[in-house]
Order: structure tokens, then sequence, then C-alpha cells
């Protein structure tokens, strides 16, 4: 449920090789991903500026009214000089096929790499881990960072210079990140109940046994829902509760997402039934349908980049993880797509983990939902909606995006910062 879309990562680059030093043996870049969902987007909707031309004079063309006065000025230069306004059309578009080409290639061959170690295992069963990001000094309250299954969790550690982990360890709380990984060979058997009831309590279990006392819990994005049937069910165990843009009312995504997802069930089912998982590219192809014409409007912006300076490496940091994500459990894409997208399960109450009802109004815990204002992911209102469901629960609104809040030059100040400020008085 996380995708890039914000383009507004600043991670950084200490512990990454700067642009022009030798390459070692990495890995060739696979993204952007799904590449050619990418490419024939972006094809479709240039190549059809051509057919576009005879509708410039009329009113076919809906137009945003931003753009209302320059579409006028398009008109008139094609009425005045038709042949040569179509040579320049062309022109045009092939121009901007091969910038896109080009910067897909040196994004690609960016020698930027992410080289930041992971942190202690706490604890690990399966394909599960606790990373353990230590604490400034004893007695450190403990706060339980829980990620997307879909996302890699290390988009909160991201880099030396842009990790949430490791600042709120150097903020005086001691950080542990859950880190999914991709599905094994048990896992690819897991629904949510497994994840919650059994992979998460067994992390909080060794929260607590490691720390002597109750941690802090913090969901981000599908982490949030994730966070939140937990909290439900080990109210006791836990200090407070902060979800990081989690969704909830589904029905103020975009309109249509619904269908989309049944679609997406019934499309995907072959494979999913084969592998057991849903592929990574099927994820990503959803998450692309947002916003299909985002993937190239953020290369032709790298393309424009210095490749040897820090916007660069920080673009790169970024698509390196939305490129790193891990398939999704079957059970879980079927509840998720079936469930969430395509029935609201989660704010029409039916959504249940181990045969109870996941209802935000029994919560009795101190609870902070932080809803980016600009997310185009979890749109704020469906956020909202969980932050109204839950008794007694504070919002805090940062205007950022959705990665942005996590991952931004701007997130230390207006979302790490009054989210640490909150977890401090309730630790």
């Amino acid at each position: 449920m996380d995708s890039g879309m914000d383009g507004t990562a600043k991670p950084g680059t200490k512990g990454a090789r700067t642009a022009g030093s030798p390459k070692t043996g990495r890995r060739r870049r696979q993204g952007p991903r799904p590449l050619p969902l990418h490419l024939t987007v972006a094809g479709l909707t240039w190549g059809t500026s051509h057919a576009a031309l005879p509708f410039l004079n009329s009113d076919l063309l809906r137009w945003s009214p931003s753009l209302r006065p320059r579409a006028r000025e398009i008109a008139a230069a094609a009425a005045e000089a038709p042949e040569a306004f179509r040579a320049a059309l062309e022109k045009a578009v092939l121009r901007r096929s091969i910038d896109l080409l080009e910067a897909i290639s040196r994004y690609r061959e960016h020698p930027y790499e992410r080289d930041l170690p992971d942190p202690p295992v706490l604890w690990r069963e399966g394909t599960t881990r606790l990373l353990d990001f230590g604490r400034a000094k004893p007695g450190a309250p403990p706060v339980l960072l829980v990620p997307s299954l879909i996302n890699r969790g290390y988009i909160l550690d991201l880099s030396a210079r842009c990790s949430l982990a490791r600042w709120l360890a150097k903020e005086g709380f001691h950080p542990l990140l859950v880190d999914w990984d991709a599905p094994g060979t048990i896992e690819r058997g897991f629904n949510l109940t497994d994840y919650i009831a059994g992979r998460l309590e067994g992390a909080l279990d060794a929260v607590l046994e490691a720390t002597g006392r109750a941690p802090l819990l913090a969901g981000y994005c599908m982490g949030g829902l994730l966070a939140l049937g937990l909290a439900l069910r080990r109210q006791r165990d836990l200090a407070a509760l902060a979800l990081l843009a989690t969704p909830w009312d589904f029905s103020a995504c975009a309109p249509g997402q619904g269908a989309a997802a049944r679609a997406a069930l019934l499309t995907f089912a072959p494979a999913m039934d084969l592998l057991g998982e849903l592929p990574l590219d099927a994820i990503q192809s959803l998450f692309a349908a947002i916003d299909p014409e985002n993937g190239a409007r953020k290369f032709l912006m790298f393309g424009k980049m210095d490749p040897v300076g820090s916007r660069a490496d920080n673009f790169v940091a970024l698509e390196d993880w939305l490129n790193d994500g891990v398939p999704l459990a079957a059970p879980v894409a079927r509840e998720c797509l079936g469930g969430w997208y395509a029935r609201n399960t989660t704010a029409t109450g039916l959504w249940r983990i181990a045969g109870r009802p996941v209802l935000p109004a029994k919560l009795d815990l101190p609870s902070l939902c932080v809803i980016p204002e600009t997310d185009r992911i979890v749109p704020p209102e469906s956020a909202l909606a969980l932050g109204q469901a839950i008794p007694g629960a504070e919002l805090l609104r940062p205007p950022l995006g959705h990665i942005g809040m996590v991952a931004s030059g701007r997130a230390q100040e207006l979302a790490w910062q009054p989210l640490a400020a909150w977890l401090r008085e309730r630790g």
C-alpha cells in the first residue's frame, strides 16, 4: 500500500558511493517496475496527441481551468500553420520519448548504493525479523515500528541521514523495526490473522521480554492496520498507539477502485493459485493505476537533474526502495483487495482477526493519527475516518505526502518531531 508518488525523498548520500566512483559488483537495477507498463502508458499518452489535433478547436476536449488559456494558444497555432504544427508535435513526442529512455538508463547505471548495515536482530520467526536499533541510555521507552507487508520496512531506515528509526534512537527512544521480508514457504499460506495474531504478537512478546516494559506502537500505511489489529488484542501490553498514513474508509479512495480491486483479483487469480502469492510487478501495476503518468513524469524530472548531485542520489535511493518490494501472500492479497478495497470491510466493521471484528471504537489507548495532507496513496479522508473512529484520538496533519512524511527534507520538522513529542509524553 505504499508507493512513491511524492518525489520528495531527500535521504542524503552518507554511506553511498558518489557519482563517478568505481562500480562494484552490484546487480543491475530492474526498475522502474513494471517497465513495460510505464513505457506503454507513456507511448500511448504521447502518441494520442496526434489523434487529438482535429479536436483542438472543439468543445470535446476537457481541459482543466488552469490549462484553458494555454490550450487556446495551442489551438490558434495549430490552425495558423497546421503542417508545421504537426511536424513540431512529432518532433516533441520523439524528443520526450528519447529523454525518458535516457533517464531510465541513467537511473539503472547510477552509482548510488545503499550500504547501510542492518542493526542486530532481536527476534526472528520464519522470514520475519525484529531489528533492534538500540538505545542511547538505559530505560529508553521502546517503540515497536510496523511497516507495510508490501514495500520493505527500510523506508523507515532509508539512509544514514534519513532514517526515522535511527533518529528516534538519538532522540532517547529504543526503536525496534519489524522486517517482514518476502513470504517464504510457510508465509505464502498466511492470512492477516497469521501476521497479526501470530508474528506481530511474537514480536511484541520479544520486546516485552527484552525491555521489561510496554512499548509504544507505531504503524505506517498498511502497517498501521496491522498495528491496530495488534493493539485491540493486546491493549494491556502497550503504552500508546501511533498510526501514520493509515487507511480505514476505502470508499474515500478513487472512484471505481472497488471494482478495479475485484477485477484485479480475477486477473491475478491464476498467478496467485500457481505461486501462492501476488507478484511484485502485479502490485506495482495496481499502484501505477492510481496515477498512470507518474512514472514517466518523475523520470523525465530525474533526467534533468545533475547526475552527480545529491538530488539524483536522493531520487535513486527512493526509487531503489520502491523497486525492492516483495510479493504479498495470496490469502493476504485476497483479504486486502476483496475485503478492504472491494467491500470496505474495515469501515463497515466486517474485517475480522482471529474471528473477532476489528473495531476502533473499542480501543482504550492513547492514540495519534498522523494524516499527511497531500497523500495520494491513502486519501486524507480515508485516514481521518480512523482518527474519528478511535475514542479520544489526536490528529496531526502535516503538509506532506505519503512517503514525504517519512523520507523528505521536511519530514523531521513537520512529522518526526511532533510524533516524537507525542510519544515522549506517553512513554
